[in-house]
């Protein structure tokens, strides 16, 4: 295997790794360590070059760091991506070859799920690295990561609505959920039991067949045609970059809160949903919870399903302390979310001096 670290300003370490023995081309960003070790995702994805890649493996690292700071789990932020068709990838050399370049690491960055990453994945990459989180219960992990993910979402989704329209209620809500994954499906669930009405979408077909089986009432419509949708919550639940020039102006909702990461392609686009009169709830406080679960499993007594629990119900208090923030100084909430990390991240650096 070939590894060789690149300069990215603003990163502790940013890892390309390629092995052509198992076709592997993989990237490890390291964002931010102040806390703890980085945690983030593995995620495989047919990018169109490597700058593609590396693109997104710097953004979501970056994210990771904001969203653990936030979320107050002792950790640092990271990710890690694999280039490539995951048909082709997701065999078990290419993922132990992963793991190997993982293991290059020494434990500042430790794997989890992501997109196109499960956790047979995970356990490939587990044989060559023990810097991983997420395996199954019986394999003394914490299991999928989804229905933590989802929960998070949906309290946040609550805390979102009282705020912007002073119900946190979901019952006769319109909800626009983009995407029909696992996380996506695990939301609309408890959504439609909290009464909400639901407009659903997804790239694949397979996935809208399954959430159609499962959930007959939902409303389906084609992928681009989520954007037009009027509703109360617009929640992006697959991927990112989803808020843009193209979409903003379509948004027809008082709310954007959903899963996904990074959902604003660039920080002009929280400013611009503000001006919209668009309350934005910050994707990675939104979208915490799966981090969290995993983050449990690291603790000096093993994973706690309660106590990872618990810490998820505090999303709703982060998120209010965001659109407080955001009030008092008239700010979009995505600059008072990052706000609020960076002054963590910094009062964690001084006491380290």
């Amino acid at each position: 295997m070939k590894i060789h670290d690149l300069d990215c300003p603003g990163f502790e370490c940013v890892r390309h790794g390629t092995d052509e023995d198992t076709g592997l081309n993989a990237f490890i960003a390291i964002h931010d360590t102040t806390l703890g070790p980085a945690l983030g995702g593995l995620r495989i994805w047919p990018y169109a070059d490597e700058e593609a890649g590396l693109r997104d493996v710097l953004r979501l690292a970056e994210g990771m760091t904001y969203k653990s700071a936030i979320a107050k789990t002792g950790l640092g932020g990271g990710k890690a991506v694999i280039v490539g068709d995951p048909a082709k990838v997701r065999r078990p050399e290419t993922l132990q070859a992963m793991g190997r370049l993982i293991d290059s690491l020494e434990g500042r960055y430790i794997t989890a799920e992501d997109v196109n990453c499960r956790i047979e994945d995970l356990r490939e990459v587990r044989k060559t690295t023990r810097f991983v989180t997420g395996l199954s219960r019986e394999e003394g992990g914490s299991g999928n990561p989804g229905p933590f993910t989802a929960h998070g979402c949906y309290l946040g989704i609550k805390a979102t609505l009282e705020h912007r329209l002073g119900d946190p209620s979901c019952k006769g809500r319109h909800i626009a959920v983009q995407g029909a994954g696992t996380v996506a499906t695990y939301l609309i669930d408890a959504l439609l039991e909290d009464g909400a009405r639901v407009t659903a979408c997804d790239i694949a077909e397979d996935r809208v067949e399954r959430l159609r089986a499962r959930h007959p009432q939902v409303t389906f419509v084609p992928p681009d045609a989520i954007y037009d949708v009027e509703c109360d919550v617009f929640a992006p639940c697959a991927l990112g970059a989803v808020i843009n020039d193209d979409t903003l102006p379509r948004l027809r909702c008082a709310i954007v809160a959903g899963s996904a990461n990074n959902q604003l392609a660039t920080v002009a686009h929280g400013a611009m949903l503000r001006e919209k009169g668009i309350l934005y709830a910050p994707d990675y406080i939104i979208n915490a919870g799966g981090i969290i679960n995993v983050g449990c499993e690291l603790l000096p007594g093993g994973y706690d399903e309660e106590a990872a629990r618990r810490h998820i119900e505090e999303i709703p208090l982060a998120l209010k302390s965001t659109f407080e923030l955001a009030a008092e100084k008239g700010i979009p909430s995505a600059e008072a979310a990052l706000e609020i990390a960076r002054g963590i991240l910094e009062a964690a650096r001084a006491t380290q001096r």
